[in-house]
């Protein structure tokens, strides 16, 4: 549910100036909420008898929800339009977001390409040059045209073997649906086809087309109505969609994806079918050999496996088969099955691989060391050779390119190291600097350290703190703390510009990589899915405890944070511990737990949560369901914030939520909602819309900590 979005607001009225952290501030009590009526329906599981007063807001094409979500954004903005140092806060937020930001090039057939975003544009921009260096390089695609609020977005590219092709796939008002396009590299032209109800694809080139995935067109809501029967086809250059040959599916198994990608020298195309976002099998088809069937590599969804290489008749795997850290078997074609699976490299004593690149004669792998990265070469028979300096602990991306390549291009970022290109020469196993993002933050100002603290059951937990040097441990500090705590991701440290004016207003960051994630590999993720999930609260909940206690912060200078799955981490935090923080900040979350796979793709997450449908499951989410969680309580100053073309976490979730804060709050902290018209779950977000929504946030967050800005 991803790489790295949309936010909410507050009912307080702090009508005086700006106030410090020493002044008290006159508050008046929040006005009345936007009427929210109820209705009488009642679901039964397995026995037990649960209201769902608020169903009526699911509905996303009714007029009543509309004219709902019209009163709470009103609502809301009449709020945050009161907020005197609002303005100030999207001056600096627009300054240190206006820097040119660049991505390394990457060579396909005789172009080099590489994103650009001069700084302030909504999207950024493909250029294509002649040579690696840019010099008179021009525009290829600048989705920026597409529309007038940069709301469509470019969901990923993919060129031909020979380069003179490139399918791309554009996302309107952050929506998962994908149109694809194909453009002539050479003349720049589109070609005349388009491929329409596109989700969660590639497109794997393969002689004069492409294999892609999608879904029929939907019945009923495009944006809720669930997705089912998946399927891989074939697109031939120059045809209509109508005549794209059907190439894989599993039509008694509505409820998987399928996801095909084709080698690099296009003689294997693999297709990877899931029931869920972890586990798989793979399928491999031959296709050199006219009449070759696809052939299953494994037949278990209890492991993750990827393909990243074939040479000679053999395909690399990456895997957690037995490797709960990841490991690279080798497999031979004529007899790929599992049991002949043979390792090429093992699993680290105590690292997780994260990704691994052949390129160069090469290979390149990721490994996380407690969250941060660490890169070693290893030769084209498996071993390890050297490993590659890096500034300091941070993230890296890249050590990407052809085969036959003698030099490739990686960035490396941290929470205070700007985005950095570097040029890596095989051979010589040298890096040089390529180009250096100049943004307008002295990082020498600033420090990151990484603490373990204990969670509830004696686990040790990593988490990673910035702040400005010479910080006074007195209780005092404004902390804004963030986490995920699922589906196997990892957060890693990385350079974000709208924590800028929060670090330089003296704010603290903390980001704990608790359980769930994958910073320690399958047994962490393990640990917190499915019947384990409440050990994700504990841990998020002892992060914050641990910054109490060292008085970093109190509870009244506390933000916490999340968004989608960490949405849900802070939903529950809150109904649990609602005295833990001052604010709390659900994004785009999955609240309601009893529901949430009855909504497009939601049904993918039930290897991660359990579903209802299930009793022991259904036991188990009632426990935490935020949604079904809510009592009589007061809670902390709570920004819900969700979008209205989300169709991954479907903002009915965020609706029903605020509804039950709202009836049930017992204190005058504000419960308030933004939800964002034409954006989604947040990938392709468009700049000037980020600016707003961290306006927003910053402003709730500081204005009900009684601080100024």
């Amino acid at each position: 549910m991803n790489n790295n979005i949309t936010l909410i607001i507050s009912a307080i009225v702090l009508l005086t100036a700006c106030t410090t952290k020493n002044k008290k501030v006159e508050t008046k009590k929040i006005p009345s909420y936007p009427i929210t009526d109820t209705i009488q329906q009642i679901d039964t599981y397995f026995g037990t008898e649960i209201q769902d007063p608020f169903r009526w807001l699911e509905d996303d094409r009714s007029q009543k929800t509309s004219d709902w979500v019209d009163a709470q954004n009103k609502y809301t903005f009449g709020i945050l339009d009161k907020i005197p140092f609002r303005d100030k806060i999207k001056k600096r937020l627009t300054k240190v977001w206006n820097y040119e930001k660049e991505s390394a090039p990457f060579q396909k057939g005789n172009f080099w390409y590489f994103y650009k975003n001069d700084g302030l544009q909504n999207q950024s921009v493909l250029f294509q040059s002649d040579n690696e260096n840019g010099k008179k390089a021009k525009e290829f695609l600048n989705p920026n045209t597409l529309n007038s609020d940069g709301t469509a977005a470019l969901g990923g590219v993919s060129f031909s073997k020979n380069g003179d092709f490139m399918a791309y796939g554009i996302n309107e008002a952050g929506s998962d649906w994908q149109t694809i396009y194909i453009k002539n590299t050479k003349t720049g032209e589109n070609l005349t086809e388009k491929l329409d109800w596109c989700k969660f694809t590639g497109m794997a080139w393969q002689n004069n087309g492409f294999y892609y995935s999608r879904y029929d067109a939907p019945t009923g809501s495009e944006l809720s109505a669930k997705n089912e029967y998946h399927k891989v086809y074939y697109h031939s250059l120059n045809t209509p969609q109508s005549e794209d040959k059907l190439v894989f599916e599993q039509a008694n198994h509505p409820k998987r994806y399928m996801f095909a990608s084709t080698s690099d020298d296009e003689n294997i195309l693999v297709v990877s079918v899931s029931e869920g976002t972890s586990g798989n099998i793979l399928y491999i088809k031959d296709l050199r050999k006219k009449d070759s069937e696809f052939i299953p590599l494994n037949t278990s969804f209890e492991y993750d496996h990827s393909f990243l290489h074939h040479s000679k008749n053999k395909l690399f795997i990456y895997t957690n088969l037995d490797a709960p850290r990841y490991k690279i078997v080798e497999v031979a074609l004529e007899s790929p099955t599992q049991e002949n699976w043979q390792s090429f490299v093992p699993q680290h004593t105590i690292d997780v691989l994260k990704n691994a690149n052949f390129t160069g004669g090469k290979w390149f792998l990721n490994y996380m060391h407690d969250a941060y990265s660490k890169i070693y070469q290893f030769s084209e028979q498996g071993k390890l050779e050297k490993t590659i300096d890096l500034p300091t602990m941070g993230s890296v991306s890249g050590f990407d390119g052809k085969p036959d390549a003698k030099e490739i291009y990686y960035s490396f970022n941290s929470f205070t190291y700007p985005t950095t290109i570097f040029k890596y020469n095989i051979k010589n196993g040298t890096s040089e600097l390529y180009k250096k993002s100049k943004v307008d933050f002295d990082s020498e100002n600033y420090e990151t350290k990484q603490i373990f603290y204990t969670s509830k059951d004696g686990t040790k937990v990593p988490m990673f703190i910035v702040h400005k040097k010479g910080l006074v441990l007195d209780g005092s500090n404004p902390t804004y703390l963030y986490s995920y705590g699922g589906f196997n991701i990892s957060l890693n440290p990385n350079f974000d510009v709208k924590l800028i004016p929060w670090l330089e207003n003296g704010g603290v960051y903390a980001m704990p990589n608790i359980r769930g994630g994958g910073e320690y590999g399958e047994e962490w993720h393990k640990a917190g899915m499915l019947l384990n999930k409440q050990n994700v609260f504990d841990d998020f909940i002892a992060a914050a405890e641990y910054l109490l206690k060292e008085k970093y912060t109190s509870s009244s200078k506390l933000c916490i944070s999340g968004r989608s799955n960490g949405g849900l981490l802070v939903g529950a935090t809150i109904t649990q511990r609602p005295d833990l923080c001052a604010v709390a900040l659900p994004g785009v979350g999955v609240l309601d737990m009893l529901r949430y796979h009855t909504f497009t793709i939601g049904w993918g997450w039930a290897v991660e949560y359990g579903s209802s449908d299930d009793s022991i499951h259904f036991d188990n989410l009632l426990k935490y369901s935020p949604l079904h969680n809510v009592k009589e309580a007061n809670y902390p100053a709570t920004m819900v914030y969700t979008a209205d073309h989300d169709d991954r976490v479907v903002p009915s979730h965020s609706f029903k939520f605020v509804s039950e804060l709202q009836r049930k709050n017992t204190g005058n902290n504000p419960i308030t909602i933004r939800i964002d018209k034409n954006a989604g779950h947040g990938a392709g977000k468009p700049t000037s819309k980020q600016i707003d929504e961290w306006t927003d946030i910053w402003s709730f967050v500081l204005m009900n900590m009684n601080e100024e800005f």
